[in-house]
């Protein structure tokens, strides 16, 4: 089955609290994906010619302090906020350089997200579990989508859990199953792209990675995933500027979307927005197949 949550912030008010609120949405849909959670929320931009990622490590003594040592003099990087087996580091360096540092020098590590906004957290196990380790309703920030997996399509792992990041500030969460994934990721291999898991949503997210690489806005690649993939999926977008949703064709995966004054929220499920404020007067509905819909920051 798997769920999905999305928020953005209309308001500025709200953004403090946005980890609170994407935890109390995640935790509703516990019971569609006990596997594994994970949330990616957009926060703190880093200044020009700098660059945040996100590190994952599998073991849970690591000492962070030794890898921010390595990493200041390699990179001039700070280690930021630690959670759980994650650990964030702002380089002075652009993220494509540092990606190839990391798969050079630390290659026991897992880049969980590069870019200058993005965090991507995720784990292994029940959502509610995972809102409590992680630490959500200390987060702040402009807008987050979350997931919780039932695995189909790959192994219950850390790293096949959702989101999925192949690209700068680019992520996804996808309820569904492709079924041409494999011959797709042939294709994009040939093409550069490359892959961590055997997860058919890192093909999707790598696909657009791809698309916007070559030119395509946003909406371009998500319309070019009703030409060139197969199967049934509700996905979720995450940009460093807001969200994108999209269903397939015959809409197979269920999902909800509802705005007001202060926010806009999406979810497999009309029980993970309702726990919001000013749910009961938001304007709701059921977003039509292959129609993306699509919410960014205002330029200033």
């Amino acid at each position: 089955m798997c769920g999905i949550v999305g928020l953005f912030c209309k308001s500025p008010d709200l953004e403090p609290i946005l980890g609170e609120y994407l935890g109390a949405m995640l935790v509703q849909m516990d019971d569609r994906g006990p596997d594994s959670a994970g949330i990616a929320i957009y926060r703190d931009p880093v200044p020009p010619g700098r660059s945040k990622l996100t590190l994952y490590s599998p073991d849970d003594q690591l000492d962070w302090e030794t890898v921010r040592a390595q990493f200041a003099e390699g990179l001039g990087a700070a280690v930021g906020d630690v959670r759980a087996r994650h650990c964030v580091v702002v380089v002075d360096a652009d993220a494509a350089e540092a990606e190839e540092w990391v798969r050079r020098n630390r290659p026991d590590l897992r880049l969980m997200s590069a870019g200058r906004v993005v965090e991507i957290y995720k784990e292994v196990g029940r959502p509610t579990d995972f809102v409590e380790t992680f630490r959500l309703g200390e987060l702040s920030g402009t807008h987050g989508l979350g997931h919780t997996r039932m695995a189909t399509e790959s192994r219950v792992t850390t790293a096949g859990s959702h989101p999925l990041s192949t690209g700068l500030d680019l992520c996804l969460v996808h309820n569904g199953s492709l079924s041409n994934h494999n011959r797709l990721r042939e294709r994009l291999r040939r093409e550069g792209m490359t892959f961590d898991t055997e997860n058919d949503t890192e093909v999707a997210a790598a696909y657009l990675s791809w698309r916007l690489r070559e030119g395509a806005s946003l909406e371009e690649a998500l319309e070019g995933c009703l030409d060139d993939l197969d199967g049934f999926y509700t996905f979720l977008v995450g940009t460093a500027d807001g969200f994108a949703v999209l269903r397939d064709p015959i809409a197979c995966k269920p999902a909800v979307l509802a705005e007001t004054d202060d926010w806009v929220a999406m979810g497999s499920e009309w029980r993970a927005i309702a726990v919001l404020p000013g749910a009961a007067d938001a304007e709701m509905w059921e977003p039509e197949p292959c129609v993306v819909y699509a919410w960014e920051k205002a330029l200033v």
